[in-house]
């Protein structure tokens, strides 16, 4: 099986269980599709892929590792719901469809975030096969990444320095917490299905570090140049939205090689073990991508 293919066969196995997932919840009023709305509108599924192949990294069985996997999707994609929400970045299109309060309303936007939110941690904590050790370790690991000391933390930061300069310092704290966090927590999620920690544990978690501020880099760069086609949502939003960006104090061309040298660092974080090529491969793919 090719990386390639190895990728879409773990997509395939995410987009699965948010379809039996979803199926098997009562369908109060219009909440359950507006979960499904966003939870299955596409996207890279980066973060649960990310947990996935730590599980396997580690010499886990993936399979187990879905509930984790799926349930930080959740989390992320409760995210972007409200991240889209007038009050926060006011976005009218992800995924080159109309975000889900312009399709459902405010007001069922922020209750299908919540409930993603919230059932989310009853996902970790049903999670089959996991011991009470690592159901406790996972929902700690999450909750740490997406609340006051993560992501929302990153978001509220973000929303402060709105209209201002900033300093590359600044925007890097701002992007480490409400970007990179998560997707430090998804190969944290991955050692913790797999029951290891130490080294392994060690060397992806500076692996995610890095490749989460490149992901971030790389997202300023082609809201800056990128094709409005190939990303779903209009170029320019952020300048739009008067925010300082990663590109507006630097240009491209330092930032594309700020993104080639986190990948390279990443890769030489993992490079000594044999099991690492997936995720080298995953790497490069993300720092090469054009939406």
């Amino acid at each position: 099986m090719t990386f390639a293919e190895q990728l879409i066969a773990d997509q395939k196995r995410i987009e699965a269980w948010f379809g039996e997932y979803l199926d098997h919840l009562w369908p109060f009023g219009n909440l359950v599709e507006s979960m499904g709305y966003s939870l299955l509108s596409g996207g890279k599924r980066i973060r649960p892929i990310l947990t996935l192949a730590a599980c396997r990294f580690c010499g886990g069985e993936v399979e187990r590792a879905l509930s984790f996997a799926c349930g930080l999707e959740m989390v992320h994609t409760y995210s972007l719901i409200h991240d889209d929400l007038p009050c926060m970045d006011d976005d009218d299109f992800r995924r080159g469809r109309p975000t889900n309060h312009r399709v459902y309303g405010q007001a069922t936007a922020v209750l299908a975030g919540d409930a993603l939110l919230t059932s989310a941690f009853e996902v970790l904590a049903k999670a089959p096969g996991m011991s009470a050790e690592q159901i406790v370790a996972a929902v700690r690991c999450l909750s740490e990444a997406a609340g006051a000391g993560g992501m929302v933390a990153g978001q509220v930061l973000d929303m402060e320095e709105t209209g201002r300069v900033g300093t590359f310092e600044q925007i890097q704290t701002i992007e480490a917490l409400k970007t990179g966090k998560l997707i430090v927590a998804a190969v944290q999620l991955g050692c913790i299905a797999a029951n290891v920690e130490g080294e392994r544990m060690q060397a992806l978690t500076s692996y995610a570090e890095k490749i989460g501020l490149a992901f971030q880099i790389q997202d300023d760069v082609l809201d800056f140049d990128g094709d409005e086609t190939e990303l779903g949502k209009p170029v320019g939003s952020d300048a739009a939205n008067g925010k300082a960006t990663f590109v507006s104090l630097k240009d491209v061309s330092a930032c594309r090689e700020m993104v080639k040298a986190l990948t390279e660092q990443a890769m030489e974080d993992i490079k000594i073990y044999e099991e690492s090529e997936f995720l080298c491969w995953l790497a490069k793919m993300l720092a090469e991508r054009k939406k």
